[in-house]
């Protein structure tokens, strides 16, 4: 966090990756994509606190919310 590069500029022509994750509270998910210095940096991030009927959900939709 402390370098000038926190996060890259989304390009439609580079390898591109989501990962999320889920925990009984919060999801979360990080879109990044592979820099022509061979690192894969973050483009952009999502946080949501989930409420009381998504706490139910199976840990895969749990997850999925993240990406939609």
């Amino acid at each position: 966090m402390l370098s000038n590069e926190v996060l890259a500029y989304y390009s439609p022509y580079r390898k591109t990756r989501m990962e999320t994750d889920a925990s009984d509270r919060v999801v979360a998910g990080v879109l990044s994509q592979l820099q022509e210095d061979s690192l894969w940096r973050p483009v952009a991030f999502y946080l949501k606190t989930m409420n009381a009927p998504q706490m139910n959900y199976n840990i895969y939709d749990k997850e999925m919310l993240a990406v939609v």
